[in-house]
């Protein structure tokens, strides 16, 4: 009976121990995201509680996850290294100005999504890069260092040569997608071009008067991951199983995608209350160059070009330098 009462002794203390190591993860994860059909997996993951669903999966208990929407990568990343949230959602040029910034401490968890960015104006005079003046003025979520802005870069390097590189950056506006929107729209504003991403492209092209001037796709020749969902290594390391959470819901947000596109869209509207049908919005999510995968597409692009141009004081051999493992076997770019 002694021998009894041990053995029971010592399974009640190894239970113990094993629950306290499932809980001994965070208790809370804090999420960003930015606004555009790019970020739609993260949309649906909060929508339909997924990272909750893959927490509670992985024996962690009663995780809280709470999300918020900025306008702004650069907001972003400083909430990330500010210590306000611990997963964000950007492009692939904030996640490299992160990890150098921080010589290495913020990781790419994975890619969320990616889709052709497009340059549009409503000045008629504008057919090409060499067309732009001045007067003109192109709105991008953050000047110079923002995808879009860095597109514009590269663009500008193939057509102008090297020492014209940042000859249209004096022209750049720093304007979030939806203000842009209003005010391209608008007619009156000085802005009168805006380099985005559906569905916001897709919103300015419904008015005859503007025209697309450039097509990211054209430029890098394949797809683009411009939605990357990334945090500090700290915390990936610390959190294990509460990463692996993360990644999964990414993965079965992406899944819905593919599998139910329609119900995809409907969820993605319901949300964020864009006035599109859900078949318009099928329609762009199955648009040429329009991937929905945690695959990392296009990244050492924009980071040699941001080494080249002096931005970033690090640069990386390959992906896999400033994304973390859980991806490493992936075929990223």
């Amino acid at each position: 009976m002694p021998f009894l009462r041990r053995a029971v002794g010592a399974l009640a203390v190894a239970l113990g121990l094993a629950t306290c190591v499932a809980q001994a993860e965070t208790g809370e994860v804090r999420f960003t995201r930015q606004p555009g059909l790019i970020y739609m997996p993260m949309v649906l993951a909060e929508q339909q509680r997924l990272v909750e669903k893959h927490v509670a999966s992985a024996g962690l208990g009663d995780v809280k996850v709470s999300w918020v929407t900025l306008t702004s990568g650069g907001a972003s990343v400083d909430a990330l290294i500010s210590g306000n949230v611990d997963f964000v959602t950007s492009g692939a040029t904030n996640l490299l100005l992160a990890w150098d910034r921080t010589r290495g401490e913020v990781k790419g968890l994975a890619a969320s999504a990616g889709a052709p960015m497009m340059l549009v104006t409503r000045n008629p005079a504008v057919k090409t890069l060499a067309d732009f003046s001045a007067k003109d003025r192109i709105a991008v979520p953050t000047v110079k260092v923002s995808a879009q802005a860095v597109m514009l870069q590269i663009a500008a390097e193939r057509q102008f040569g090297e020492a014209g590189r940042n000859k249209l950056d004096p022209i750049t506006i720093q304007l979030g997608h939806p203000d842009a929107v209003g005010a391209l729209l608008g007619g009156t504003s000085e802005v009168n071009s805006h380099f985005s991403l559906p569905p916001y492209q897709q919103i300015e092209l419904k008015d005859p008067k503007i025209h697309v001037v450039l097509n990211s796709y054209d430029v890098v020749g394949g797809p683009l991951s411009n939605a990357i969902v990334f945090g500090r290594g700290k915390f990936m390391e610390q959190n294990p199983k509460t990463t692996a959470a993360v990644l999964a819901a990414i993965d079965e947000a992406n899944a819905l995608i593919r599998d139910d596109p329609k119900k995809a869209a409907e969820i993605y509207l319901a949300a964020t209350k864009e006035k599109f049908e859900p078949d318009e919005l099928v329609a762009m999510m199955k648009q040429p160059g329009v991937v929905f995968s945690t695959t990392p597409y296009g990244t050492m692009l924009q980071a040699d070009h941001l080494a080249k141009a002096g931005v970033l004081k690090n640069r990386p051999k390959e992906w896999k330098e400033f994304f973390y493992k859980a991806v490493h076997g992936q075929p990223g770019t």
